[in-house]
């Protein structure tokens, strides 16, 4: 195919703008869609209310009269006549358009009309009539110095030229099976559709055409990696693993022992592991991957536990340590603040196979970390590593099975498509003795009401966690910061008890420091960013206050309220904000992670269900995996049975797909 510069009217400037706005090819601009469409349906001057919007053509009846006020302010008026009568016409600040309004020229004017002096004030001007009753306009998002009409040009430009080479990724079966429009024909109507029946028509086309090839390409990670037998085969002495479960001190839930055969299973099978975890706060995900790294362990293979901080690593060591008391199994811990003598040691292990389980931070991903025989990889809270640190700890064992776990319940329609190359283990029941948190959503006006609950909870000797989004002031916002509410806590409570801040532009180890003495109850009230979202285990603290509350999204409310109720004690969390109170409401209700990432899902979208779009995260040009989730659904079942069909493997398309994964 031609190069972008060789569309008509592409200079070298446009090109610059349109590479900044990630147009690189012909097939990128064609697929540049509207983000929305201005629809201009023609008004009959008699039905039009004073003061009500209006869209009408005609002609220029008058030469226009330019008046100028002062530098930058001028107005235009002429006379135009439409099929319903003569109106006045006023707009400001378009003197350019005078040499174009000359007498007889045909227009359409888009503004608001004053009944009583039968004029229309203008907002825009555009050249030529209504071809129909209704007329729907593209427009694009675009960069300072590209124009909505620019964009327009270069587009139609592009089809009329090259239209016809634009690749199709929709086999002719389904474009068949479902009365599909061609391509071509498509992207001429959605860019300059001539009603909304053959708007909705094709952008169902191009949305399946999408989610099918996005899916294809899963599903086809999905069947390698079970289809290529490169995994470690394993017999697990199931008698030893029962052995081991049946000394965890409590019984596992349904869920949990579902968990654990899908691991257990993968792990004897001959492809590779690549599942998730996921499960809601205090579910007992963690339990669930310790017996996995057991049962590796009984077949002679490594495990390594790779956790966002070094205090949630230290948590999980001397857990998993009290697990493997009465075993043979050799655990390490890793992270940045090993003393370098023991760093040594642990490499030393690790290279010589003494050592069976490591668990650490991304230390355990540094170059001088080498494994004798790694099996199986886990890390937790997977979406808090880049894709790199995650592959960089995987390449560290020949072909090691992987879990990653998360606490952050994930919608079924996210899951398939963020996670569409793993298999999904979901953990929903919570287990025995694990009591709801009481929820209340309170103003600012309210703030000595909540200062005697978390006085009432102090008074118990309890702890209490104070949430704010905000570190230091900055002077365009007033929400509340750290700062500010450590001073504030101290005047209510600073005579009696230990108050401390953390945040995350803090060094690791100061905020672990302060971690560690919040959990020995050295102190009584931590003020924090979200950086406790995911953390250590504190059961004495059983009051969560969270300020501003209306600035985070629901899921990122949920983890934190499970920082709290880990203990025997009745817990509380008190969501304080101004505004946002129905969507506030949703948590005083709720309390099944699922349903509140859900919602979540559905007033924020897929892009900020972590607080921030991960890198390397699947953006699509028109499709949304929320809103067309009936068309995902399908284009996953039928590029599946694409991929399957034998008699299709020598379609050029299937060759195209298959080359554009094996070249990524």
């Amino acid at each position: 195919m031609a190069e972008l510069k060789d569309v008509k009217g592409v200079g070298p400037k446009s090109l610059s703008l349109l590479n900044k706005i990630n147009i690189n090819t012909i097939e990128d601009l064609v697929t540049h869609y509207p983000f929305r469409y201005d629809i201009l349906e023609r008004n009959d001057l008699a039905k039009v209310e004073d003061g009500e919007k209006i869209v009408i053509d005609g002609k220029v009846e008058s030469v226009p009269i330019l008046m100028r006020f002062k530098a930058g302010l001028n107005k235009m008026n002429f006379r135009l006549v439409t099929a319903s009568g003569v109106v006045g016409v006023s707009i400001f600040n378009r003197a350019f358009l005078k040499s174009q309004l000359l007498v007889g020229t045909g227009i359409t004017v888009i503004g608001k009309l004053d009944k009583t002096k039968n004029v229309i004030t203008a907002s825009d001007i555009k050249l030529g009539v209504l071809s129909n009753k209704i007329k729907i306009e593209p427009v694009y998002h675009c960069t300072s110095g590209l124009t909505s009409k620019n964009m327009s040009t270069y587009i139609n430009m592009a089809l009329l030229v090259y239209g016809k080479d634009i690749p199709d990724y929709i086999p002719q079966e389904y474009v068949e099976k479902y009365n599909f429009l061609n391509k071509k024909t498509a992207l001429n109507i959605i860019h300059n559709p001539s009603t909304s029946e053959k708007l909705k028509e094709v952008t169902i086309r191009l949305k399946y055409e999408e989610l099918f090839e996005f899916m294809f390409k899963i599903n086809y990670l999905k069947e390698q990696n079970k289809k290529e037998k490169n995994g470690l085969e394993r017999k697990i002495n199931r008698e030893e693993l029962n052995k081991f479960i049946e000394k965890i001190p409590y019984e596992l839930t349904g869920d949990q022992k579902k968990a654990v055969d899908e691991i257990i299973t993968d792990l004897e099978a001959p492809h590779r592991m690549n599942r998730l975890l996921q499960g809601d706060v205090g579910s007992g995900k963690t339990i669930v991957s310790f017996i996995g790294m057991y049962a590796n362990s009984l077949c002679g293979y490594q495990s390594a536990l790779m956790a966002p901080t070094e205090i949630l690593a230290m948590q999980h060591y001397l857990n998993l340590q009290k697990f493997l008391e009465e075993t043979d199994v050799k655990i390490a811990l890793l992270t940045g603040s090993t003393a370098k003598k023991d760093k040594q040691k642990i490499y030393s292990g690790l290279k010589d196979g003494s050592i069976n389980m490591v668990i650490g931070t991304h230390a355990l991903i540094q170059d001088e970390v080498e494994y004798n025989n790694l099996g199986l990889v886990i890390t937790d809270e997977q979406h808090r590593f880049g894709v790199h640190q995650r592959a960089n700890l995987q390449n560290k064992g020949v072909k090691p099975d992987v879990l990653y776990m998360s606490a952050t319940p994930i919608p079924r329609t996210y899951a398939l498509t963020i996670f569409g190359d793993m298999d999904v283990s979901t953990i929903k029941e919570r287990p025995k003795g694990r009591q709801k948190i009481d929820t209340y959503v309170k103003k600012n006006s309210e703030i000595k009401d909540v200062l005697e609950m978390m006085y009432k909870e102090l008074k118990e000797n309890h702890q209490v966690y104070v949430i704010a989004p905000l570190i230091e002031e900055s002077d365009n916002s007033d929400l509340t910061t750290v700062c500010q509410l450590r001073d504030q806590m101290k005047l209510a409570f600073g005579e009696r008890y230990k108050i401390d801040i953390v945040h995350g532009k803090m060094a690791n180890a100061a905020k672990d420091m302060i971690m560690e003495q919040f959990k020995n109850n050295e102190v009584h009230i931590l003020i924090s960013t979200t950086v406790v979202e995911v953390g250590v285990d504190v059961p004495n603290a059983t009051t969560m206050v969270i300020f501003d509350a209306d600035r985070f999204g629901l899921s990122t409310l949920h983890q934190l309220r499970g920082r709290v109720g880990r203990g025997t004690s009745k817990s509380q969390c008190i969501l304080i904000s101004d505004s946002d109170a129905k969507r506030l409401k949703i948590m005083e209700n709720e309390d099944d992670g699922f349903v509140i990432s859900e919602e979540d899902f559905k007033l924020r979208g897929h892009g900020d269900l972590f607080g921030t779009r991960q890198s390397g995260d699947m953006s699509f040009k028109i499709a949304n995996i929320r809103s067309d989730y009936k068309i995902l659904l399908q284009a996953k079942k039928d590029s599946k049975e694409y991929l399957l069909n034998k008699d299709t493997d020598n379609d050029d398309l299937k060759k195209k797909l298959i080359a554009s994964i094996t070249e990524a």
